[in-house]
């Protein structure tokens, strides 16, 4: 699997080249580099991605319930983040209790 490096999209073969669904980016295809991406062999862990924060600069909440099964609040800091190459906007939600993440679309 490749990902677009401009918008993070999944991309897709066409001959020597992956080409961006969303942008219509074009980055080279790696032969060496495709080979260790079919085997966990010689692949490394870099832990989990690293997620948005929706508490980055925003001070507002909204009511909407902590997903987490160890907390009971009610209140989450949101951002509205454009889907990439979409034409709607995802909400991500950081509960202001546990700092849980989780996105609503």
């Amino acid at each position: 699997m490749q990902f677009c490096d401009e918008c993070g999209s999944l991309m897709h073969t066409e001959g020597d080249t992956w080409v961006c669904r969303s942008c219509e980016n074009e980055e080279p295809r790696e032969s060496q580099a495709e080979a260790a991406m079919a085997t966990r062999e010689g692949q490394r862990d870099d832990g989990a991605p690293a997620v948005a924060d929706a508490t980055q600069g925003s001070t507002e909440t909204m009511q909407e319930p902590c997903p987490a099964d160890d907390c009971d609040s009610d209140r989450a800091y949101y951002e509205m983040m454009p889907k990439p190459g979409g034409s709607y906007e995802v909400r991500l939600l950081t509960c202001v209790e546990c700092g849980h993440k989780w996105r609503e679309t």
